[in-house]
């Protein structure tokens, strides 16, 4: 019967002229039977919904004339949300997002659970706010797989297109290293706005006052900023294709950088950008006042491990931070969507396969995501929730390898019973999981 079954799809195919691939299904939901305990989806319906918004009369790096550098152009620049939220139980409706892939010229389909434009549940206490930013270049849809996840678990999340940074506006790269913490924090302010306004579906529904900021690669190194992390007088002095001083903003003793933004109350940063470029140094990243989860791979060839991300976690000093490393992962570990199917192509133009900028070589992407999304709801809930049930999830064996499993026939824990909470047996493996203190 499957046979007879199988044929007649493959003479579908042959005769109708279409691919295998267009039977693809591009899930960002997916929990592998090995995935973590708090990976799994939360109790609430997911609704999601497109925002535009302009940030007026910002600098534009793009329109910059070179012989002219201190006549700084003008713009209103637009940035476009995707927002994830809790909504109504049984909300039917589009669960398919359309996506471009790292080209820049292809547009995918990929699916979830979340139910475009579904009614938003409103309960008697508004859901923290999560923002979300994403690499150079990316866009709102590259962490997907986190944006819907958590917010099944009782968040809104938003994440951002980045103008002059997107798989279809890559532009300056110095439009990015300005904007990026401008933009998270122009987001974070419209919001707020959006959540007492009577005429948006966020009314009542978001408390910005209770916010976290998750960025990867060169949303991570905005995040860094947006905690606090001013740059050094080197990263401002480097030439970046930007005028003069223009990163002075994001300096320590510039009374323009008013971070840590009091209503973001702790940070998530994979694969920060910056520390090998020399952007912090060991007295700037004292700035840093907000507690930060960081994850990055021990082989990351982009930002950088033990010159990079790992500096960063140990220079933050007045903080409470933690690292999560994935063993032999590079620059895509964790944060990137699963690799659509049909990324899997070479482009003459970028010189490599696209399926690359989702992929690693030896970690399985889904894998890697369902870690992520057990430490991210992990932290969020201790931070954000003050959830005291997290901590298990977060005092662990630092090197996963060690940890023992040792349980008696009752399932209960023996003495020598230390393999990390949350991951089943033979599960928590390649992992690092290092905690430091304020002070240290």
């Amino acid at each position: 019967m499957f046979y007879r079954v199988a044929n007649r799809i493959l003479l579908l195919v042959v005769f109708t002229g279409l691919s295998i691939t267009s039977f693809a299904e591009n899930r960002i939901d997916t929990q592998r039977p090995d995935a973590p305990e708090l990976a799994a989806y939360g109790q609430y319906a997911i609704g999601v919904k497109t925002l535009k918004i302009i940030n007026p009369q910002q600098i534009d790096i793009i329109q910059i004339d070179p012989a002219k550098p201190t006549n700084l152009a003008r713009y209103d620049r637009p940035l476009t949300l995707e927002v994830w939220y809790p909504a109504v139980a049984n909300s039917k409706g589009k669960t398919t997002l359309g996506v471009f892939l790292r080209d820049g010229k292809t547009q995918v389909a990929i699916d979830g659970k979340a139910v475009r434009d579904a009614k938003p549940l409103k309960t008697q206490q508004k859901f923290p706010l999560i923002l979300v930013s994403h690499g150079y270049p990316g866009n709102r849809f590259l962490l997907s797989h986190l944006t819907e996840n958590i917010a099944s678990k009782g968040y809104v999340v938003v994440a951002i297109d980045h103008t002059d940074s997107t798989y279809r506006t890559k532009a300056a790269f110095g439009s990015t290293l300005l904007n990026r913490p401008l933009d998270q924090l122009f987001t974070l302010d419209q919001i707020e706005l959006m959540s007492k306004d009577s005429s948006s579906f966020l009314y009542n529904l978001v408390n910005t006052q209770n916010s976290a900021l998750i960025g990867y690669s060169m949303g991570g190194y905005g995040a860094v900023i947006s905690a606090g992390g001013g740059l050094t007088q080197q990263a401002v002095d480097y030439p970046w294709g930007l005028p003069p001083n223009v990163l002075a903003i994001h300096q320590d003793n510039n009374e323009a950088h008013k971070s840590p933004d009091p209503r973001l109350k702790t940070v998530i940063a994979f694969a920060p950008w910056g520390m090998n470029y020399g952007v912090w140094d060991q007295t700037t990243l004292k700035g840093v006042k907000i507690p930060m989860l960081f994850a990055a791979g021990s082989v990351d060839d982009v930002s950088g491990y033990e010159k990079g991300v790992r500096a960063i976690w140990q220079g933050t000093t007045e903080v409470d931070r933690a690292l999560l490393t994935y063993e032999n992962a590079n620059h895509g570990a964790a944060a990137p969507m699963p690799a659509p199917e049909e990324s899997y192509f070479f482009d003459e133009e970028l010189g490599f396969n696209v399926s690359e900028h989702y992929t690693d070589a030896v970690w399985d992407t889904v894998r890697m995501n369902n870690i992520a999304q057990h430490f991210v709801t992990a932290w969020l809930g201790k931070y954000l929730k003050d959830d005291k049930n997290m901590d298990v999830y977060l005092n662990l064996e630092v090197n996963s390898n060690d940890g023992v499993w040792s349980k008696d026939e009752n399932g209960q824990a023996k003495a020598d019973h230390n393999h990390w909470a949350g991951f089943k047996n033979r599960t928590a493996k390649g992992l690092k999981f290092e905690k430091l203190a304020k002070g240290e």
